[in-house]
């Protein structure tokens, strides 16, 4: 009777030997056959791809891009993933691959090998939140010393319930402390001009 027992590792494995036969013949999809793909189709869903990740990551380079899909097999998410680990590796510099599909192929070869992609010139803060009229005023601390007063005397009040109140003393708070990172790295600049003419 003892010999007629199955063992347990042994329908461990019996098991799953038939969960991965049945997984292959009733869930795996028809073939892919890669014949009857043209190349054209190809390079489309490569383009596809490299413009998709571009979308989520504009910083990433379109070369580096094609370079790791080309490494993966074409695989999104295994590039996504490397993008946001920071491990997308520069390709060599024989990786040379076909322009987009905007371009030429004469204009974009040279261009692609020699010219960076460039990035849009942001404003500085002063610009952006127009407090050039307060640097020319001569000291910002002057130019602040009444929005301060009125700050002190509002603090002791405590939070405003007027939303624009409230708006107002965080601008002000906004561009002293733009002011100040200015007077900062001003003073930094002028004690290096200074250790360096010595």
């Amino acid at each position: 009777m003892s010999d007629d027992q199955i063992s347990l590792p042994y329908l461990a494995a019996i098991l799953v030997v038939s969960g991965l036969i049945i997984r292959y013949l009733f869930f795996s999809g028809p073939p892919v056959p890669r014949a009857t793909r043209s190349p054209e189709a190809f390079l489309r869903s490569r383009e596809a791809a490299v413009e998709r990740i571009q979308q989520m990551f504009p910083q990433a380079e379109r070369r580096s891009i094609l370079w790791d899909l080309q490494r993966n097999g074409g695989n999104i998410q295994n590039t996504t993933e490397r993008i946001l680990a920071g491990r997308l590796e520069t390709p060599p510099v024989t990786f040379q691959p076909p322009p987009p599909p905007g371009q030429t192929a004469s204009s974009s070869s040279s261009a692609s090998v020699t010219r960076q992609p460039e990035k849009p010139a942001q404003p500085d803060l002063i610009s952006r939140y127009n407090l050039e009229g307060k640097i020319k005023a001569g000291s910002p601390a002057a130019a602040f010393s009444a929005d301060a007063e009125a700050d002190k005397a509002k603090k002791s009040k405590g939070w405003s319930s007027n939303r624009d109140e409230r708006q107002a003393a965080l601008q002000r708070r906004r561009d002293e402390m733009i002011l100040a990172a200015r007077r900062k790295m001003e003073a930094k600049m002028a004690a290096e001009k200074v250790t360096q003419a010595d």
